[in-house]
């Protein structure tokens, strides 16, 4: 399981593209126009942060998932930030690592875009098609990084909080 920090809709297409998960995703996405067909296509874990009695059921979902060996992304600040501050993780989907499944091991990811971090960072209120128009409208190139952490055991850490704090820890340290 990927846990990783959250800049911008690129971040989906570079851990994808280097790794092969899947992703969690607020299920509102299902329903939007090309990328929820897009999500379809990886096996994206649908999630209703309205629905609070959801819950149980969703970390079954991603339960089944680890269990039949597929990487899975969680990006558990719960939105996008600015590259500066790392958010408050949010651990509720990281139950489903309480116990793990056998094998299973945490990789905490930090994803950098360097100087350009401020230009592509989707902060705030900005409506998803502004936000990429405003990306694919950027003159010049840019350096992505992917920092990948020294992978865990989630069991050697306890709880869902538990490692919730070492992968937020294992990512401020990268």
């Amino acid at each position: 399981m990927f846990v990783a920090n959250h800049l911008s809709w690129i971040d989906i297409l570079l851990l994808s593209g280097a790794t092969g998960t899947a992703f969690i995703a607020k299920a509102e996405l299902r329903r939007a126009p090309l990328v929820g067909w897009l999500c379809t296509l990886n096996a994206t874990i649908f999630v209703s942060r309205a629905d609070r009695m959801a819950v149980t059921a969703q970390i079954a979902q991603l339960r089944d998932t680890l269990a039949r060996d597929w990487p899975v992304t969680l990006f558990p600040e719960g939105t996008t930030g600015d590259g500066v501050t790392l958010l408050p993780f949010k651990a509720a989907l990281l139950a489903a690592l309480d116990p793990p499944p056998p094998g299973v091991r945490v990789q905490p990811v930090r994803i950098d875009y360097g100087p350009a971090t401020h230009e592509l960072a989707w902060v705030g209120d900005e409506p998803g098609q502004h936000h990429a128009a405003r990306v694919l409208k950027r003159r010049g190139s840019f350096v992505a990084t992917l920092h990948f952490a020294e992978p865990f055991a989630p069991a050697d850490h306890g709880n869902r909080k538990a490692i919730a704090t070492e992968a937020r820890r294992r990512i401020e340290a990268l």
